[in-house]
């Protein structure tokens, strides 16, 4: 001690250097005896008005702390110093770092020289002491350090992709920091002393200080500047996240567009994440199925146990059996449930993302510890305002401490929410990828067991649900730790007492377990509501068409609206639920509290409750109420992702499509063969195929005929490998190119879909175009072929999308083809032409292999060899004269077509039997029609016409009407592409919040209002009480505190509190109430408008569109909006009150509200715009990624026959892509507005900190704890009410879209006033008078003046070529589309007068498109319930179904599939049939459509027709003349005019006439009978 009394005695040395006679005693004990002193000492430095800290300690532990820092920093940048990498240029910024250290590094040189020259120069003085060790040490830590720091500098350059450094930025920061007291010190002693004691190290700290601070600026600079702000940005800007200012300008400035995002960091991309996820994946599961494998032989030996102890049981016993059945079923569930492999998928997304969830832990660990450091600065700073005899600088430092604890809080908050919501977005990419992944090799048994629209769930859905569970994880330890923490610092506040607090939140948690389970239930049930309503709009918009023709809408919009009904019941039960919720939330706070504060004063009267105890136990359970309010959530939260995690799990462990089926082994002779192959579609089904065995030689055309339902398609299924394989096996030599029956067309341009990603070769592309007949329709699409084809093909005609898909198999020259009746969607003479051109014997394919599905038979005598299939089974094999001379199953087929051909007076030359009508008009949609069946009859009538001399004015008439087609086309080919869907931009209209507030109820929305600023002023009103309360210590300071007062103090402090309770409780009901009828109102709306808009909207419009209007924008009203408005009301009201009570505090305050109320609403402004734009485009972008997906899997055959699976994963890759460009700024730009936030409310903090200072003379303790403690509240609220505010914004947009289509103009009222007799029509006249139609008031005519009388029970044939105007006549009668003069009489009525629904269900169709919804038989026939069973029973009799229906288990209930698909289609057009036979009325039209349907099928309608109908009048659409050759009269139209009308054989006899060139095109020649001649004479 002798040492430490000397030291004491020479402190007060000018310079404050210490002296130490003995140099070599440890340099560390000097140090540390040293500090010691000093810290003992520092009472005296402390306890003064102007404090100070001692020299000793500002020399030494204020400059080891930063140089510790850097040391510790150092290895990691040597370490990877060593490491060979590419070496940066050398920048200006990277020099001028070197060259201040180098300077630095002088001036540490130069002062160690100073010392040494002083010490031993030749000018020392021997007799005087040497300086002391710090100055010999310090210099030289500094000089090391600096070379360091150098070496770091030189590292950052190395590195790739570095910017900075961050350790380097804290490093100079914490040096300039710890200098100060240093700078501060010199400048005082000079000052006090006027005269500078030892100028040379005067000068070398304040020019190393300058170097510093230049240091720390240049270290806060970046030193290469790409693309992506981000990959630019320095220390400072990352943790401030200024990097995004730019973004947010540019938002503010304009609606950002798609265009403005920024590309992605290589470690965000979908890629690298995926990468890594699959990799962990693939092990995961196979431990996974491992496991299960184990289970399950354990059941196995288990029951095998069981089956051999059964064997002997008595009869009497089996008795017994009965009442463990329900045990068994429960068992057989939970077996079912776990046949898959499971808890797998949380194991892999934690494997491959630890290494940031580590990361966020610490982050998260760090920010929950600072969380209680405010309170107990709060504490001090109540007793700093009770202590009027303590330093005002006291004050200040607590209120600077406040102001660095909060900074440092949301700073490290933010970067912990950063990372956690950038690992959800991976999370929820990677999901998304995998099921992407999973679907395109999925088996069929997997497949069947999700829908389209389910994985379209699991990508959408549950993929979401994982990553709003990964944004709040770590809250599973986080809150029991705040919990722990919050107690502990309470039992230091208040003892024992707070047991009765934890008591009643103990007490709370089952509550809020229970309220969740209720509440989950409630939800399931909702969503099952939600999927049924869906189902039927799915339906109903699919259906439209036919519902319009029925006039069936009403009886949809009571099943719709019966449905929404129960949805909107459980709403409210939820709600209600969630009112509890939340009235106990509001609750528990202040019952917590009082039971808290009634113990602690009711325990001993030596308790009393002082502002200190108060306040800083208020903050500590402010703190305790968000662990306790988000653990239940969070418990939900995870209840909900198991459910996910389930169905996921289910779909990514599900079997894969076995890529063994089929052999690829070129040694083999046959092209393709198949030996002995039985296959299924699904492992436990009848098998379609049995036992076939094909061999198909290299180069041969082989036909595959036989009737619906005979396994043609199958085949086709099973050569590609899409079946399940029972037994047998296939081999195909070569590639394959595969044309579906139903075209399959990728929302691309024409050309995208013919390469299919294969390159172009120009020449080849035009022969492909050429022979598939695509060059007259690319002359028409407005940019041939960069023309962008629609979702589904919509904007191509059926024939168009056939044509495509074939040029796509042409062009990808494949060695095997499989074509499933590609020439079923395309008229008799393309149908030649693409056999001539492309699949026949000197087509494009003649020396490929090919196999052709085909119905129509006048291909197969080109074909060189013909499969008959029977129930799926080879019938016959052989070529066409083959065939017919076995005298089989094939020549008896012939023969029925020969019977039927001859009844109706007919020959055949070379005519194709199915074909689907290419004689739609152009709806305003959209399908352009189909000009190569029109050019290439044009052609043949033309060439007819040359041949007969006489015929020169017919000639010119055709010529004339073909112009005028392409004239028209020209004119219309622009309103028929789809538009985009319009993007709002900017702010949302006022008149959108008027809309959904009035949609609630005025009543209600004043209500709830009034009851929630109620409940606010009782909140300020309880803590002003706990305020006055704390006084009575003070009052009552070392006497008795009356019971009466105390009792008093607890009884008005819980009533305040239950009073919050009960009004929030109220508020919340009154406004769930109203978002109730809000919902309701908006739904209805919405529903009763689409159903009654005209039919051109529903053409214009993809249905994706409506859809989204009815789920996600309904979704939106429905829960989202209601949340966001009642937190928005809440967090208003709850800053206003804390302002409120710190200027009522503080009144100093008010004069730092304005400006930053001013701040705030900048802040607000700036990030409201760019945050609104970043959801829409999140939102516009992510329609395309299901959209691709929803393609991919109705194309799943056709891209895996062509093998394009990769090209598919990485265009879904790069779809996700773009959707992370938008989704990634958003996600920064709620950090961006925290941070900025967050620090408005660290100031509103640090100012009432402050002014309870300034004016702690005036205040009492009670009102400094309030304003602070209420301060300390606000950060959140602020964050909230911007972030709601903004949600509210967005989401207020379902409303404007919702009202978009609830505002669009009507067709015709339903009902009219004017209502024809019951059994009108009774004879069924109809009289067209100078009818005039078009689609738009813009558009040209398209029926110029029909003028003709249709008899009683006439049956009328309506011809015409392609746009003639034959559907637009049938679509006049039902009003689909309104007259633009003129009118039509049904028995002497004007169906203009008349309502639609009593014109539409007095008229009967038979639409081309066999329509059936999704519900029972029964409704498909009969949605009213009008009919009795008999007559339902009778009709489908009539319609050859009644025998089908009977053999089905549940007979008329059984359940049709969504859009019919468990039907065929020839028994859906029947069902359709039986549904005209059950209306009976007087007239019918019949839109022919039997393309997909086989020659009996189409003989059974024919002959119903002819029997049952025959005393209504017929109006027959034909697209194949034979069918209307038995017509009393056939109506000829060309361009909207009637040019003939007469009877058939009148009209045949007509040489010059159109019917009859028509006939000749078809191959119909009046009477007379000609063999089918060679196919090329007719082209």
């Amino acid at each position: 001690m002798e040492f430490a009394s000397w030291h004491i005695s020479t402190l007060a040395n000018s310079y404050g250097v210490f002296f130490i006679t003995e140099l070599d005693m440890q340099f560390f004990l000097t140090s540390c005896v040293c500090v010691c002193v000093c810290v003992c000492q520092n009472a005296s430095y402390l306890q003064r008005p102007d404090p100070d800290l001692p020299i000793c300690v500002e020399q030494t532990v204020l400059v080891w702390f930063p140089l510790a820092f850097l040391w510790l920093c150092a290895p990691w940048h040597f370490a990877n110093l060593c490491k060979k990498s590419a070496k940066a240029p050398l920048s200006k910024l990277y020099i001028c770092k070197q060259v201040v250290a180098g300077l630095l590094l002088l001036t540490a040189i130069a002062e160690l020289a100073l010392t040494l020259g002083e010490d031993y120069g030749p000018s020392s003085d021997s007799t005087a002491q040497n300086h002391p060790a710090v100055l010999y040490t310090n210099p030289v830590l500094f000089a090391v350090s600096w070379i360091v720091v150098m070496l770091c500098q030189e590292y950052v350059r190395r590195r790739p992709r570095a910017v900075d450094s961050g350790s380097l930025f804290v490093f100079w920061l914490l040096q300039v920091v710890c200098a100060v007291f240093q700078f501060q010190s010199l400048l005082r002693d000079a000052l006090n002393k006027e005269e500078i004691a030892d100028l040379p190290r005067f000068c070398l700290f304040y020019i190393s200080y300058g170097l510093q601070l230049i240091a720390l600026v240049l270290s806060a600079i970046a030193d290469v500047s790409p693309e992506n702000p981000e990959a630019r940005a320095t220390f400072l800007s990352r943790i401030t996240f200024n990097w995004f200012n730019s973004m947010v300008i540019k938002g503010y400035k304009r609606p950002l567009v798609q265009e403005d995002m920024w590309d992605l960091n290589e470690k965000d991309s979908t890629q690298a994440f995926c990468q890594g996820f699959e990799e962990v994946m693939a092990k995961e599961l196979i431990k996974a199925r491992c496991s299960l494998q184990k289970k399950q032989n354990k059941r196995k030996t288990k029951s095998d146990h069981q089956n051999g102890l059964a064997k002997g049981v008595s009869q009497d016993v089996l008795v017994m059996e009965e009442t463990g059945k329900k045990k068994e079923k429960k068992k057989k569930k939970k077996d079912s449930e776990s046949e898959y492999p499971n808890s797998w998928l949380v194991p892999t997304i934690a494997k491959t993302s630890k290494a940031v969830l580590l990361e966020s832990a610490f982050y998260k660990l760090i920010q929950d510890l600072l969380s209680f450091a405010s309170p107990q600065l709060l504490k001090l700073m109540i007793s700093f305002t009770q202590d009027k005899s303590s330093h005002a600088w006291t004050g200040y430092l607590y209120a600077v401490l406040l102001l660095v604890v909060a900074f440092l809080q949301s700073v490290i908050l933010q970067q912990y929410f950063q990372r956690c919501f950038i690992l959800g977005m991976k999370v929820r990419t990677s999901l998304m990828a995998a099921v992407y992944k999973k679907a395109l090799v999925v088996s069929n048994d997997s497949r069947k067991e999700s829908t389209a629209g389910e994985i379209v769930n699991l990508m959408s859905a549950d993929a979401q649900r994982f990553n709003d569970v990964t944004n709040f994880i770590h809250l599973l330890w986080s809150c029991p730790l705040q919990i722990i923490l919050a107690i502990a610092f309470l039992w230091i506040e208040l003892g024992p007492s707070v047991l009765a607090g934890l008591l009643v939140m103990v007490l709370m948690v089952p509550i809020n377990g229970w309220l969740a389970t209720k509440s989950r239930g409630f939800q399931m049930e909702n969503m099952k509501f939600k999927d049924k309503r869906m189902k039927i709009i799915n339906d109903i918009l699919n259906g439209i068409k036919v519902l319009k023709y029925y006039a069936w809408e009403s009886s949809f919009e009571a099943q719709v609206q019966e449905i929404r009904e129960k949805e909107l019941k459980v709403m409210r039960k939820f709600a209600y639920l969630s009112s509890v919720s939340t009235f106990i939330f509001s609750c528990a706070p202040a019952i917590v509290s009082l039971a808290t504060f009634a113990v602690f004063v009711s325990v001993s009267p030596d308790n009393i409750l002082d502002a200190e105890k108060a306040f800083t136990s208020i903050s500590l359970f402010n703190i305790l109420r968000f662990p306790l309010a988000m653990f239940p959530q969070l418990i939900s939260i995870m209840v909900q992702t198991a459910v996910s995690k389930k169905r996921l799990e289910k779909f990514l462990s599900g079997d894969d499509l076995d890529t063994m089926a089929i052999t690829r082994d070129d040694s083999h002779s046959a092209a393709v063969s198949m030996t002995d192959g039985t296959y299924a579609w699904e492992r436990d089904t009848e098998p379609v195929l049995k036992n076939v065995s094909l061999d198909i030689k290299p180069g041969r055309l082989v036909a595959v005929v036989g009737a619906v339902g005979s396994g043609k398609t199958s085949l086709i299924s099973a050569l590609l490998g899409e079946l399940h394989s029972l037994k047998g096996r296939i081999n195909i030599k070569g590639s394959v190119a595969f044309v579906p029956q139903q075209a399959w067309i990728q929302n691309a341009t024409v050309m995208d879909n013919i390469l299919f990603g294969s390159n172009l070769d120009e020449e080849r592309y035009r022969s492909v175009v050429d022979a598939c007949a695509l060059g007259p329709d690319l002359d028409l699409l407005p940019g041939r072929d960069q023309t962008e084809i629609g979702e589904k093909g919509i904007n191509l005609s059926g024939g168009q999308k056939q044509r495509v898909s074939l040029a796509r198999a042409v062009y990808s020259s494949a060695d095997v083809y499989l074509l499933d009746d590609p020439l079923s969607a395309v008229d008799s003479h393309v149908g030649k032409h693409l056999f001539e051109r492309v699949i026949g014997p000197k087509g494009l394919l003649k020396d490929k292999t090919r196999i052709l599905v085909t119905h129509g038979i006048s291909f197969l005598p080109y074909v060189d060899e013909i499969v008959v299939l029977v129930n799926g089974v080879v019938s016959e094999v052989g070529s066409y004269d083959g065939l017919r001379a076995s005298k089989g199953a094939f020549s008896e087929f012939l023969e029925t077509y020969e019977i039927k051909r001859k009844h109706v007076d007919m020959s055949s030359d070379f005519e194709q039997i199915e074909m689907l009508p290419e004689g739609l008009e152009p709806q305003a949609d959209g399908s352009p029609e189909d000009i190569v069946s029109s050019t290439l009859k044009r052609e043949n009538s033309l060439r007819h016409s040359q041949r007969h001399s006489k015929q020169n004015g017919s000639m010119r008439l055709r010529k004339n009407s073909s112009v005028r087609s392409k004239k028209d086309s020209g004119d219309k080919k622009g309103q028929r592409l789809i538009e985009k869907e319009t993007m709002e931009t900017g702010r949302v209209k006022f008149s959108v919040y008027l809309q959904y507030l009035r949609s609630m109820g005025w009543c209600f929305i004043t209500w709830s209002f009034l009851f929630y600023f109620i409940q606010n002023v009782a909140f300020i009103g309880q803590n002003l009480w706990l305020s006055d309360w704390t006084e009575d210590s003070v009052e009552y300071f070392n006497t008795t505190y009356p019971n009466h007062i105390r009792d008093m103090r607890i009884g008005v402090f819980g009533a305040l509190g239950m009073a919050q309770g009960f009004l929030v409780f109220l508020g919340t009901i009154l406004l769930a109430d109203g978002s109730i009828s809000a919902s309701r109102t908006l739904h209805t709306s919405l529903l009763s408008n689409i159903l009654k808009v005209p039919m051109v909207f529903f053409d214009t419009t993809p249905s994706g569109r409506i859809v989204n209007r009815f789920a996600k924008d309904i979704f939106t009203v429905d829960e989202i909006i209601p949340m966001s408005f009642r937190t928005c009301i809440l967090c208003l009201l709850g800053v206003l009150g804390t302002l409120f009570v710190i200027c009522l505090a503080t009144p100093i305050f008010t004069a730092v509200v304005v400006p930053m109320a001013v701040i705030y609403y900048f802040v607000q402004r700036f990030y409201v715009a760019t945050s609104r734009q970043l959801r829409r485009l999140d939102s516009v972008s992510r329609s395309p990624i299901y959209s691709h997906f929803g393609e991919t899997v109705s194309g799943i055959s056709v891209i895996r026959a062509y093998g394009h699976q990769q090209r598919f994963l990485k265009q879904n890759e790069d779809t996700i892509d773009q959707n992370l460009k938008s989704v990634y700024p958003w996600i920064v730009s709620n950090r961006w507005l925290a941070m900025r936030l967050e620090f408005l409310g660290n100031l509103v903090v640090f100012f009432s900190a402050l002014f309870a200072v300034i004016s702690r003379d005036s205040l009492n303790s009670g009102l400094v704890g309030l304003s602070i403690s209420y301060a300390l509240n606000v950060t959140q609220t602020l964050n909230w009410l911007v972030r709601m505010t903004s949600e509210l914004e967005t989401n207020i947009v379902a409303v404007e879209r919702v009202r978009e289509y609830a505002e669009i103009k009507n067709e015709a009222p339903w009902i009219t006033s004017n209502r024809p007799p019951d059994d009108w029509p009774t004879a069924g006249n109809i009289h067209f008078e100078n009818y005039k139609v078009r689609y738009r008031p813009e558009l040209e005519l398209i029926l110029h003046g029909i003028t003709c009388d249709i008899q009683s029970t006439e049956k009328i044939g309506i011809v015409g070529r392609t746009g003639a105007g034959k559907s637009s006549l049938t679509n006049c009668l039902f009003r689909i589309i309104e007259a633009s003069e003129g009118q039509i009489l049904v028995d002497g009525i004007d169906i203009s007068t008349l309502g639609l629904h009593d014109l539409r269900s007095r008229l009967t169709i038979i639409p081309q498109d066999p329509v059936l919804f999704s519900g029972t038989l029964r409704m498909n026939l009969d949605p009213f319930e009008k009919f009795s069973d008999e007559e339902i029973w009778s009709v489908l009799e009539l319609a050859h179904l009644k025998d089908y229906v009977r053999g089905l288990p549940t007979g008329l209930q059984h359940e049709v599939s969504e859009g019919g698909e468990n039907l065929s289609v020839g028994q859906r057009q029947l069902l359709c049939l039986a549904r005209a036979l059950l209306r009976k009325s007087r007239i019918l039209i019949l839109d022919e459509a039997t393309a997909a349907v086989d020659l009996e099928t189409d003989d059974l309608i024919q002959n119903t027709i002819r029997t049952e109908f025959s005393h209504c009048t017929v109006l027959t659409i034909a697209h194949r003349l034979n069918t209307i050759l038995d017509s009393s009269r056939v109506m000829v139209l060309d361009s909207g005019k009637i040019v003939e009308f007469d009877s058939p054989s009148v009209l045949l006899n007509n040489k010059q006439g159109h019917f009859y060139a028509m006939a000749k095109d078809a191959g119909i020649r009046g009477g007379e009978t000609s063999k089918p001649t060679d196919i090329s004479t007719d082209l």
